[in-house]
């Protein structure tokens, strides 16, 4: 079973940077669907940006396009999310998932969009924006 650990959450002011670590055991990135996912209290967990395994294609979110950048160090098995600009929307618990290639799931849109409703999660790393 595929088990992550994020990592690189705080308290940041806006228009602040973070940049957000994810590593995982049980699943090499290379070979594998993987993205970052956000729940703000009150709200509904939703997708931010992923990277398919086949063809690294990428996903964001409208609300992260231009701010955020995923990647990935293949070596390290590490996933990364770069947070810029950040505003107070973006206040939420930051969540990795990783997981194999999947029917119907490749692609990065149609991974985040289909993981998102998936219920097992990681810890999570808290990122708190201040105004």
């Amino acid at each position: 079973q595929v088990q992550v650990v994020e990592s690189g959450g705080g308290l940041v002011q806006a228009g602040g940077s973070l940049r957000l670590s994810c590593t995982a055991s049980g699943l090499t990135f290379n070979r594998a669907n993987v993205g970052w996912f956000r729940q703000a209290p009150g709200k509904e967990r939703e997708a931010v940006s992923c990277i398919s395994s086949i063809g690294a294609t990428t996903y964001y979110a409208d609300s992260v396009e231009g701010r955020f950048t995923i990647s990935r160090d293949l070596d390290k098995n590490t996933l990364y999310l770069q947070l810029d600009s950040l505003e107070p929307e973006d206040t939420a618990t930051y969540y990795c998932a990783a997981d194999p290639p999947r029917r119907g799931w490749n692609g990065g849109a149609a991974y985040c969009l289909r993981r998102v409703h998936e219920d097992h999660w990681g810890q999570g790393t808290q990122v708190t924006v201040s105004s």
